[in-house]
């Protein structure tokens, strides 16, 4: 499933509560006030009512489809993976230093998932020939991972964060679509989800 509306109008992604992913670092909160070039995007920011009324709107509702479509699945089957998969430039100094990764795995340092789901999407990632990979680096996985991973319940929650570069030609406007960069990529993160198809076949099911 897929969110409907733009994270600036309320980010899925964030805790109801707007906690603080990263303590200390700079990030984005539930109703982004700044870019991820730490620019302001609201010449008036919204104000608590009506950051209120988006959270019923937006985020309540689509945690709400979220939770019941895991929760359906693991008990059709014993067992769910959530994979979450987001993107965002190769290069934002507001928010880290360098150059990122092409594949940013979130794990929440091994908390959401089992290690040998991990293990495997690792793996592929790893083996894509001329892209670069880490795992629980500067995105450890949002909100959603967070929430949602409870391995031991068998639930298992995995962030992808994909560097725009992996798949554009250019990452400002007109944000240029790389046709044989997506070709590849695309066929990387097919080999990801039948890696992870595989190994959950040989994880213990954990009946309701």
């Amino acid at each position: 499933m897929k969110a409907n509306f733009n994270r600036y109008v309320i980010d899925a992604n964030r805790s109801p509560d707007s906690e603080s992913l990263y303590p200390g670092l700079n990030t984005t909160g539930l109703v982004p006030t700044t870019d991820f070039d730490g620019l302001p995007i609201w010449e008036s920011e919204p104000l608590s009512d009506e950051i209120d009324a988006r959270r019923t709107a937006w985020h309540a509702p689509y945690h709400a489809a979220l939770a019941h479509e895991i929760h359906r699945v693991r008990e059709l089957h014993g067992i769910a993976v959530l994979y979450d998969c987001h993107s965002i430039r190769s290069s934002a100094p507001y928010l880290f230093q360098g150059r990122l990764p092409d594949f940013n795995i979130g794990t929440n340092s091994g908390l959401s998932c089992d290690v040998r789901i991990a293990d495997a999407v690792e793996e592929v990632c790893h083996k894509a020939q001329g892209l670069t990979t880490v795992r629980d680096g500067r995105f450890r996985g949002g909100w959603t991972t967070r929430h949602y991973g409870c391995p031991d319940n068998g639930i298992h929650a995995i962030q992808m964060e994909l560097a725009q570069s992996a798949y554009l030609s250019t990452e400002s406007e007109p944000f240029n679509y790389d046709i044989e960069k997506s070709n590849t990529l695309r066929g990387h993160l097919r080999s990801i989800l039948d890696a992870i198809i595989a190994e959950i076949t040989t994880l213990e099911s954990k009946t309701l």
